[in-house]
């Protein structure tokens, strides 16, 4: 007769689990005094497990006595489902495991323009590093300006940036990565492409300068040397353009400019005084704490641009 205090079929609760085991050994022990070293308890717990277990289903699993152990149908109907259901949790147990230690979803990871010519730069090679470790992440690349990346991660749209320095956020983690140098160049028809005398910063102060149109380096250097911008750009590509013009004078990284200057197109105007040199970081926000998958990112940057030992 079915106990009043039987669960409903499909009502499996860690008690349940926890006795089907019992149940299990035992069966295959065949018998409840050949389980009792399996299950390193004693065989009057064992039975009164199993006999837990046949009061909360409702069921009559075996015989014991002088006859030895022996199923009835229910119990080796019990005993098949059982070895399926214990089956499925230690699978489910393990693909659990394997979750914790893999990373997945979406990460957006955000540059500053015009660093993939830098020979410093070996965003590449953290990337490469990154996709062997983390191969179901679906990695997304913005490009955008300094602003937009360190308001993007503010926010939460972009996980990880990459910027040159120039003001910190006290909600922003800053990691290091590299250095770039920054020349002023004139064009082609500029009166400074021509080789001349030593320019100084003061003689710059009367040429048409070119610069970025928001907080940069660039912006905070024309504010420090007191020069004045005579045409503004979104990005360097802009400020490029406006060099090659022959109009106009602007710092560029000298990476970025070595192929017009290789064409003959710019040069370099007095680089031993009239340059700077930026530090680029990885940036992250504080709080929340980087997902897994960010923090991922974040040692495969600082490992990409840790110099060997």
């Amino acid at each position: 007769m079915k106990p009043k205090n039987a669960p409903l079929p499909g009502q499996i609760a860690d008690v349940d689990l926890r006795l089907l085991r019992v149940f299990k050994t035992v069966v295959e022990c065949g018998g409840m005094a050949a389980a009792e070293l399996e299950l390193n308890v004693g065989m009057p717990t064992i039975s009164r497990q199993v006999k837990d277990l046949e009061e909360r289903l409702g069921l009559v699993l075996c015989r014991r006595g002088r006859a030895g152990f022996a199923l009835t149908a229910e119990g080796a109907e019990l005993y098949a489902a059982a070895q399926q259901l214990l089956a499925a949790t230690t699978d489910f147990r393990t693909r659990l495991e394997e979750i914790h230690q893999q990373i997945a979803g979406d990460l957006h990871l955000a540059l500053f323009e015009k660093t993939v010519s830098n020979p410093a730069c070996h965003i590449d090679r953290a990337l490469a590093q990154f996709h062997a470790a983390a191969p179901g992440v679906q990695l997304h690349v913005h490009v955008g300006t300094i602003t937009d990346i360190e308001q993007g991660v503010l926010s939460g749209r972009f996980q990880v940036g990459v910027i040159p320095e120039h003001r910190r956020s006290d909600s922003l983690a800053y990691r290091p990565l590299f250095g770039e140098q920054m020349h002023l160049y004139a064009g082609a028809g500029h009166p400074w492409f021509a080789p001349e005398a030593r320019w100084q910063w003061a003689d710059l102060r009367r040429q048409k300068l070119a610069g970025l149109g928001y907080h940069s380096p660039n912006l905070r250097l024309a504010h420090q040397h007191q020069l004045q911008r005579h045409a503004t750009a979104s990005d360097q590509e802009g400020v490029a353009t406006l060099v090659l013009s022959g109009g106009f004078v602007g710092f560029l990284p000298d990476h970025y400019a070595q192929p017009f200057v290789a064409a003959g197109r710019m040069r370099a105007v007095s680089p031993d005084t009239l340059g700077y040199d930026c530090s680029f970081a990885c940036i992250y926000r504080h709080d929340p704490q980087p997902t897994r998958a960010a923090w991922a990112l974040v040692q495969a940057l600082d490992a990409a641009h840790t110099p060997a030992a």
